[in-house]
């Protein structure tokens, strides 16, 4: 039987209303706004990927999303055997960048060739089959200490057993730190903390707030991109001068980051994003080679949609010793799909479905 290839590429525009504004040192937004993208192939099966918009991480937009999607990356799939990994090397050499359009094909090509054999993308990938939890934290917005511990005991209540505070949004490092004491009071020690400055720190700050913290019994689990992306003799700095371990974010898209941070010994953990790195087909890799180096990873997402945070969460769910960091979905109001995942408390429902579940766009959730 021969290997069905791509005949098709389509784009369509998904916005999804959050139902409470998503608030970090880098920006505000009250809706998720991506591209979703259908790859079918010549059988006429249909596999779904996404590009979410993420000015100020990825620097995508839509509309570039979609002029490259309709344009050198189209070209370069249609016509290819339905396979990622042989479609991966077609796909990465087509454009510079432009990793999350990259992303929604890689993944619409992985949930195919998952639906082809029948099985969930989870197992795809290489984990459990059937329907799959995966454990995850859930995001704080950033606001004052009152609002703050206000969310934390909400969360903690919902069955939410970490959660992620947005610090570096100012006015100061100092003020980080009372911020964090306020949501650790109110949660209590059973409740795990997970920062993320977004690179809203100098390193100075970042150390003195990480040890203010130490000293003061505060029990941060980890503190993710303290300092600018590129500034990895920074980020190595306050590794090696605090006890809480760091990891490193928007300093990794793809494997040479990667690469730059092992060997400058920069930080002790990663977070990979499919639409940071391209898709599941690198993100494999990345967390391959940061497993064989030493690093602790995080499988993370972007401000994405259930299509998107159905692939991480599968992907996470292949690599059981990842952590999670999939609420990205959980903020929307309601899914604008057909299928997919869905939330109970700190748990993120994979369905035992084929692929990763999604089946369509309800009409009332998109926008053409």
């Amino acid at each position: 039987m021969s290997t069905p290839t791509v005949v098709a590429v389509r784009t369509r525009r998904v916005v999804v209303a959050l139902h409470t504004p998503f608030v970090t040192a880098l920006r505000r937004t009250t809706t998720t706004e991506t591209v979703l993208v259908e790859v079918e192939d010549s059988d006429g099966l249909v596999g779904r990927g996404e590009s979410p918009q993420v000015w100020q991480v990825t620097g995508e937009s839509l509309a570039g999303a979609e002029a490259c999607l309709a344009g050198p990356l189209s070209a370069a799939v249609v016509g290819a055997p339905a396979v990622p990994q042989e479609v991966w090397p077609r796909l990465s050499g087509a454009v510079v960048g432009n990793h999350g359009a990259k992303a929604a094909v890689d993944v619409a090509l992985h949930d195919l060739a998952a639906r082809r054999a029948g099985v969930t993308l989870a197992a795809h990938l290489g984990g459990p089959s059937g329907a799959v939890e995966v454990v995850t934290d859930v995001t704080l917005a950033a606001g004052d200490a009152p609002t703050l511990a206000s969310a934390a005991r909400k969360r903690a209540a919902e069955g939410f057993g970490v959660v992620k505070m947005k610090v570096g949004a100012g006015p100061s490092a100092a003020s980080d730190v009372s911020r964090v004491a306020a949501v650790r009071a109110a949660i209590g020690p059973d409740v795990g903390i997970r920062l993320d400055a977004n690179q809203g720190w100098r390193a100075d700050e970042a150390v003195r707030a990480i040890r203010d913290m130490e000293d003061a019994g505060l029990d941060v689990e980890l503190v993710e991109q303290p300092v600018p992306a590129r500034d990895l003799d920074a980020l190595a700095f306050v590794t090696h001068h605090v006890e809480t371990p760091v990891m490193a974010d928007e300093s990794v898209f793809g494997l040479d980051d990667l690469v730059a941070v092992l060997r400058s010994r920069a930080a002790p953990l990663v977070n990979v994003k499919l639409a940071k790195c391209g898709g599941l087909t690198p993100a494999l890799e990345l967390l391959r080679v940061a497993r064989a180096h030493g690093l602790g990873t995080m499988v993370g997402s972007m401000m994405e949609s259930h299509v998107g945070i159905a692939a991480a969460g599968a992907l996470a769910a292949a690599d059981a010793r990842a952590l999670a960091d999939l609420d990205a979905a959980w903020w929307a109001e309601a899914s604008p799909y057909a299928g997919g995942p869905s939330y109970d408390g700190g748990r993120l429902l994979l369905p035992d479905a084929p692929g990763h579940g999604v089946t369509g766009v309800r009409e009332a959730g998109s926008d053409a």
